[in-house]
């Protein structure tokens, strides 16, 4: 009981007012004008939000050297403090003010927290005036309890007018939706937030940081919606138009119930400030109201309040017993009906009941202390088996020690301070910390009451900064808020454009932009889209044009051509190519939003057709320059047509009757202008080239009508898979022939096609390492590249030759573990730039026959090898071979039409009987023709030089059994079976050595 004080059957000091009345009425203002009127004073409030909305709004009128405040959780006191600002329960005995005022005075019923109230009412006074604030209803009881109190009315400043139910979609601007459970309200703010921007959420549960966050966004415009519990009933003092009831019942910590009617109209008196009409309503599944109770409510007519809560507040503490029988003593008072058990006394009958702590409370001080512990509210809404375990810690420590430790504390600390998590985590820890800030607001409960106050509020500041960062995330969209209300207030919006292409409206980003199209941001819900897309067009006009500008300036070395078509102006999609009246002149057609205006849209098309125009005579340069050419008449002209048409690449099948009629004149008209006549393909070597072969897969692409372009292969390399899915014609605009499982590069096919021209086709030849080289095949690979062009291999096996091993006086090593056939021969392949082979591999193994005959011979040496061992031991070193020859894999290469890449039909032959290009390795006899340079030659693809001697008739001179005559400086030729030479020993036969050696000895 407070100094000064007396009961409300004795005699009262001062003056006693009770000022009822709806709501926005100005009774907190009211009382804050009468304290501030005193020395001193005390105000007694329902809410910690409350408290601290009042504390912040006097320490603006005084200064904060003379205003304390005082919660279940915050203790601010200074020195010189004044003026106390208090939740109800927290407020201090013992002071003696001039000044005491008790707010919301009608919380006397409620059935947890009512005894307080009542209590207040009952016996706290000040000296020289005591105020009662609340609702008209307590009009009897505060006149029965109190004879000596004073009445004063207030009206209302405005109307409260009820409007029905209304969807949410359709709720008007600064309404607040009112719910009973968070699960409502949670669904509620997430509504809001795809089709309003969003939601501010006020609850009793959040910190005072956390609500005036929240507040903060409601009260300055970044959402115009609130979604709150009924602590909004309570005095909290915002800029509501309109309340709307999500639901009309509530759980009130023992049962679902009805809202009362002057619960209601607490809670919907919110509506309207000052003079400013406000309306309410209900929205969701909530019914329509009554009409009389909505007419109660807008008229204030209710029921006067016949039964407070009251519980005796005279404690005898001589033992646990003696505090619970005291505790629940009962009432004659026919106003007042006995509290329902609250926590603090079911937590005390709890803790009593444990034998291990039934020792400690020895006398009415260890009784007490129970007591205060007891009074800990559960903050953190557990069970109450959970908490008064956790108080019966909290009085071990303190019965024991005297204080909570500093380590058992801190842990309990550390374990809270985190702040990751979703709103319902962090809205527990901060339930959590509730608990350690009510023990560190205790003198003498811990040892260092600043440092631990200092760090308990450090760690609920933290947690409700990241919980209003997770409800802000969560329910509030301020871009489309932001935007909403711009355009609401058609004011002009200016867009900021960074250099990552986002584009900005008062820091909030809607979108990029990508060359003259605006992608808007895709985090936005159907509902944002359309207000994203309003905004952005408005302000990204002039945005455009300036762009427009800078691209038709931008050099040609900033654009490029994608391989399916699309023109790129850096990363960004500018354009793309479609099909033209010619396959050399696609058109242009760009990308730009029709918000843009068709001045920028032309600007751009503009600008794209000449980037792609001198992009194409840039890379195409030979081919335009053939076409253009007017001295080129006659069949080659016709053959410059074609060109045109096979975008400089035409196999020579398709156009071999057009070369053969061609003369020498019209071939060099075409040859000035860098055409090759090759055996298989007739092309210009500088298209083939990645930059011209890259573009001329998309305009052939184009032309074909294709839906997606074929990519072209990477560079430098001869050959290439054949994949057999690609589209037709696909290998030739590639620059390559399909030849079995591989496809090799047109150039490099017709270096071949020089290399085997001088081979016996007829007889077979063995691949040449230059032949290898140039392909940068393996041997089986080979073979199958020949035979898609029209050649037989056979396989075969032979000793494969090394040389003669080393005379030593000592035994020779074991043998190594090296395979005893080698299947494939690989050999490197050719350089990046594909235009030359890389370096030859080693020359050739010696024939069959002579192998054969190598090993015939050594057979003997074999044989005896174990007694030469033997006798080296007595004699001195002999020669010992020490391991099996080892097997080589080679292929014989014989021409066959039936095998032949160019075509089912088999190999066409010329007039004289010599195949033609696409049917075998030499090209059609051509009178008189003459070679790339200009010499005369007798094949027009062979290559200069090499002439062979000729016979009678013209016809290649040949030797005994029509075969040619070989020249040993000259180069060899590998045929099916090569001439024996039995008089020459091969120095790299090891056999051979060995033979040689026995002989030496006969």
């Amino acid at each position: 009981m407070m100094d000064g004080s007396t009961t409300g059957t004795g005699r009262d000091r001062g003056r006693i007012v009770a000022v009822l009345g709806p709501t926005n009425t100005g009774k907190t203002h009211y009382a804050i004008e009468r304290m501030l009127a005193h020395r001193t004073g005390v105000i007694g409030l329902p809410l910690r939000l409350l408290a601290r909305e009042v504390y912040d709004k006097i320490v603006g009128l005084r200064g904060p050297s003379v205003v304390a405040l005082v919660t279940g959780e915050e203790r601010i006191v200074p020195d010189r403090a004044q003026y106390w600002v208090c939740t109800v329960e927290a407020m201090p005995v013992g002071l003696g003010p001039e000044f005491l005022a008790v707010d919301e005075i009608q919380l006397c019923a409620d059935p947890e927290r009512g005894h307080v109230f009542t209590d207040r009412l009952l016996h706290a006074r000040g000296h020289h005036e005591t105020l009662f604030l609340g609702a008209a209803t307590m009009r009897g009881a505060i006149a029965a309890l109190v004879p000596r109190a004073q009445f004063v009315g207030r009206e209302r400043f405005s109307q409260l007018v009820y409007t029905g139910s209304k969807k949410i979609s359709r709720m008007p601007t600064r309404s607040a939706i009112v719910g009973f459970s968070v699960e409502n309200l949670y669904a509620t703010a997430e509504l809001l937030r795809r089709q309003k921007g969003g939601a501010a959420v006020v609850m009793g549960a959040l910190s005072p940081r956390t609500r005036n966050a929240q507040v903060e966004l409601y009260q300055n415009g970044d959402v115009d919606f609130l979604v709150a519990t009924d602590a909004i009933g309570m005095g909290l003092n915002l800029d509501i138009g309109h309340v709307a009831f999500s639901g009309l019942r509530k759980f009130d910590g023992r049962r679902m119930r009805d809202l009362m009617p002057n619960e209601l109209s607490q809670i919907a008196g919110r509506a309207g400030r000052y003079t400013q009409d406000g309306t309410f309503g209900v929205t969701g599944e909530a019914p329509p109201l009554d009409d009389d109770l909505a007419e109660a409510i807008q008229d204030h007519r209710f029921a006067p309040i016949r039964k407070l809560s009251w519980r005796n507040s005279n404690l005898e503490f001589g033992s646990v017993g003696r505090l619970i029988g005291s505790l629940e003593e009962h009432t004659s008072d026919e106003w007042l009906t006995r509290a329902r058990e609250a926590d603090d006394l079911m937590a005390l009958k709890a803790i009593a009941e444990r034998p291990d702590l039934q020792p400690r409370l020895c006398d009415a001080r260890d009784v007490r202390l129970l007591w205060d512990v007891c009074r800990i509210p559960d903050f953190r809404g557990i069970s109450h088996t959970e908490h008064a375990e956790l108080l019966g810690r909290i009085f071990e420590f303190l019965h024991s020690l005297g204080r909570v430790p500093d380590d058992w504390l801190a842990a309990q600390v550390k374990r809270i301070d985190r702040t990751e998590g979703d709103i319902d985590t962090l809205s527990k820890r901060l339930a959590f910390i509730r608990t350690w800030t009510y023990v560190a607001q205790r003198d003498g409960w811990v040892d260092d009451v600043a440092h631990w106050r200092d760090a308990t509020r450090a760690v609920e500041d933290r947690l409700s900064d990241a919980l209003h960062g997770a409800l802000t995330q969560r329910f509030v969209d301020r871009r489309t808020s932001v935007l909403l209300r711009r355009l609401k207030q058609k004011e002009s919006l200016v867009a900021d454009v960074n250099d990552k292409g986002e584009v900005t409206i008062e820091g909030q980003v809607l979108g990029r932009i990508e060359g003259f199209r605006f992608r808007q941001d895709q985090t936005a819900s159907p509902d944002e889209a359309k207000t994203l897309r309003q905004a952005a067009m408005a302000t990204l006009r002039p945005e455009f044009h300036l762009r427009a500008d800078r691209f038709y300036n931008t050099p040609d070395t900033e654009f490029d051509v994608t391989e399916q078509g699309g023109l790129m102006w850096g990363d960004q999609a500018i354009g793309k190519l479609v099909k033209g009246d010619d396959p050399l002149k696609p058109t242009a057609e760009a990308f730009v939003d029709d918000e843009a205006g068709p001045e920028v849209i032309t600007k751009v098309q503009r600008r794209l057709q000449h980037f792609i125009d001198r992009r194409i005579a840039a890379q195409f340069e030979p081919l335009l320059a053939l076409s253009r050419d007017e001295t080129v008449t006659g069949l080659a002209r016709g053959v410059a047509f074609r060109m045109m048409e096979g975008f400089g690449i035409i196999p020579r099948s398709d156009i071999a009757d057009d070369i053969k009629s061609l003369d020498q004149d019209a071939r060099g008209m075409l040859r000035k202008h860098g055409v090759r006549f090759g055996q298989f393909t007739i092309f210009q070597p500088l298209l083939l080239k990645p930059a011209p072969t890259r573009l001329r897969l998309v305009l052939w692409g184009l032309w074909q009508g294709l839906d997606v372009f074929p990519e072209s292969p990477p560079p430098g390399l001869v050959t290439i898979l054949h994949d057999t899915q690609q589209p037709q014609g696909y290998f030739a605009m590639s620059g390559y022939r399909p030849a079995g499982a591989r496809a090799i590069r047109i150039d490099m096919l017709e270096r071949l096609a020089d290399m085997l021209r001088g081979q016996d086709t007829r007889g077979g030849f063995e691949a040449k390492p230059d032949m290898l080289s140039i392909s940068g095949l393996t041997l089986e690979q080979f073979a199958d590249l020949m035979g898609g062009l029209g050649y037989r291999a056979e396989r075969g096996e032979r000793a494969k030759v090394k040389a003669a091993p080393a005379v030593a006086s000592a035994p020779e090593p074991a043998a190594t573990d090296a395979p005893e056939t080698i299947d494939e021969t690989v050999l490197d392949v050719a350089p990046p730039t594909g235009l030359e082979g890389a370096e030859a591999p080693a020359a050739a193994a010696p024939a069959p026959e002579a192998e054969r005959e190598a090993t015939a011979q050594a057979a003997p040496q074999a044989e005896g090898a174990e007694d030469g061992a033997a006798a080296a031991q007595d004699d001195g070193p002999v020669e010992v071979v020490t391991a099996p020859a080892e097997m080589e894999v080679f292929y014989t290469f014989t021409w066959s039409p039936r095998r032949q890449a160019g075509g089912p039909k088999g190999p066409r032959r010329s007039e004289g009987g010599r195949q033609t290009a696409e049917g075998g390795p030499r090209a059609p006899r051509e009178g008189g023709g003459r070679s790339e340079g200009g010499k005369p030659r007798g094949d027009a693809g062979r290559p200069e030089g090499g002439k062979p001697p000729r016979g009678k008739g013209g016809k290649p001179q040949r030797g005994k059994g029509g075969k040619p005559p070989r020249e040993d400086d000259g180069p060899k030729t590998f045929t099916a079976r090569p001439e024996r030479k039995a008089d020459r020993i091969d120095p790299d036969n090891p056999f051979a050595q060995a033979l040689a050696g026995l002989r030496t000895k006969t």
